[in-house]
């Protein structure tokens, strides 16, 4: 089910046919590095964590979406929104298959998403966190025009994140 369409994006739910997309994507060095090992290590495991995004979906109406491009239909990442039990606000998550970072499509995505917080979803505040070398997030962060808070510790096994926030006008 398509979510939302821009020039050149479509962001749709995810299905468990999406398992070796998923799988790719959360094995990469930067999602690893900056996100964390997600315990996906073959295709049933990504099924399962498709699983958990689907039930995100039942539970709240909106989640982590595949990102794909129009011309092709070729999935290049995921965008959406989290929510994670430490944390009051939901926060924008998003990733990009590493060939297509630096197409401004994490910034087309990201924009669509947070319209569609606002408009739809009809949220007042959305969170972002980030590890603080993760200068590329970080950036695309602020070109949404979140405002820095201060950081923040997810648990107590964590370095601090950087928070950040945006508050919709209503």
């Amino acid at each position: 089910m398509n979510v939302a369409e821009t020039a050149r994006l479509t962001i749709r739910r995810l299905t468990l046919a999406d398992a070796a997309f998923i799988y790719e994507l959360v094995n990469q060095p930067s999602w690893l590095r900056f996100i964390g090992d997600k315990g996906v290590n073959n295709l049933q495991d990504a099924q399962t964590y498709i699983q958990s995004i689907l039930d995100v979906y039942t539970k709240y109406g909106f989640g982590l979406y595949r990102v794909e491009k129009n011309s092709s239909g070729e999935a290049i990442g995921i965008c959406g929104l989290v929510k994670r039990e430490s944390l009051q606000d939901f926060d924008i998550g998003f990733a990009l298959l590493s060939q297509h970072e630096g197409n401004g499509y994490a910034f087309e995505s990201a924009s669509a998403l947070l319209r569609l917080a606002k408009n739809t979803f009809k949220l007042s505040r959305i969170a972002a966190i980030c590890t603080p070398d993760n200068h590329s997030s970080i950036k695309l962060i602020e070109k949404l025009e979140f405002h820095l808070e201060p950081s923040i510790l997810l648990d107590s096994n964590q370095k601090p994140l950087k928070f950040f926030t945006i508050t919709f006008n209503r």
